[in-house]
């Protein structure tokens, strides 16, 4: 294996697909889910930000969520892109800390915001009449601040930390992007003391927020059942469902990977599961709360009607 000392510039990758045809088939359709997920999450910014139906806390918070999403798959797939069609796997110190900057960063950013959006939920079910005052303006954008700022700190700290450790062992990074669990293998130092601190970060950015999340909406479906409006009942389900299909889908492989101990990780399964977070779910949000929400598909037909109506 080639050893290297901190006068080395870079890492490789060792990517996500093997260069035969069976790879380049997956790499397409990857690259036909990154289309539609930066379509996808444009499309609901767009919409939130022109259609004055949609300018309420629940769809402000969305369109944090989708400007998220994109940010997220951004920071992954073109650089995989680059390498697999180049065959250069090669990326430089200061490229890899940016991508682990970003991915730390937004992984972050989503799991506050989806508690922020559970919490909205449950105020706008649970307690409708103080809605407008629980959830103003001013709310969302400490929640929205809050997040991205917490964020940014940890990420901050990870990222310096993770470059200034001396690598002396193989360059290689069993991995699709620069993920610091993935890189701390090859220090030439004992991590156990910074394993640590990834595990309480992973718990108090995505464990604790997935715990109150749970919490909320049991709340939520717990006043559902008691509802007697059939046709209240049914929305209030249907929002619930989602909201807990995006989160589940999000937060399952995610906490799995991070919260098992490094005796137990796999760098394949890692990377596999490493899919669902970084790429799928960042084409299917946008997906789950558009098909299944009656605001964004109105909001969708009076921008397309709009559109026609002045291009005749």
């Amino acid at each position: 294996m080639e050893k290297w000392n901190q006068t080395t510039s870079g890492f490789f990758l060792l990517g996500l697909f093997p260069p035969t045809n069976i790879g380049l088939l997956l790499f397409l359709l990857v690259i036909l889910i990154f289309l539609i997920g930066c379509l996808g999450n444009s499309t609901m910014i767009l919409l939130i930000w022109m259609d004055h139906h949609l300018h309420t806390p629940m769809y402000f918070l969305l369109s944090q969520l989708s400007l998220m999403d994109i940010m997220y798959i951004c920071s992954t797939v073109p650089k995989m892109s680059v390498n697999f069609l180049s065959g250069d796997n090669s990326i430089s110190l200061v490229a890899c800390g940016f991508q682990s900057f970003c991915f730390l960063l937004i992984a972050g950013g989503e799991g506050f915001l989806m508690a922020s959006m559970a919490i909205d939920r449950y105020v706008a079910i649970c307690c409708p009449l103080h809605y407008p005052i629980l959830m103003n303006k001013r709310m969302c954008l400490l929640m929205i601040a809050g997040s991205w700022l917490s964020s940014s700190i940890n990420s901050i700290c990870h990222t310096v930390y993770a470059l200034s450790m001396p690598y002396c062992k193989s360059r290689i990074i069993n991995h699709f992007f620069c993920d610091i669990p993935a890189m701390l293998p090859l220090a030439c130092m004992d991590t156990w003391t910074y394993e640590y601190t990834v595990l309480f970060s992973t718990s108090l950015f995505l464990l604790v927020p997935f715990l109150g999340i749970i919490a909320s909406y049991g709340q939520v479906l717990y006043a559902v059942h008691c509802m007697h409006s059939s046709q209240g009942k049914k929305k209030a389900f249907t929002t619930c469902s989602t909201h807990l299909t995006v989160v589940s889908f999000y937060y399952a492989p995610f906490v799995y990977t991070y919260l098992r101990p490094p005796s137990l990780h796999s760098p394949e399964e890692d990377k596999n599961l490493a899919i669902f977070y970084t790429i799928l779910t960042p084409m299917l949000n946008p997906i789950i709360y558009s098909l299944r929400n009656k605001e964004v598909l109105g909001a969708l037909q009076r921008l397309f009607g709009r559109y026609l109506f002045q291009k005749e």
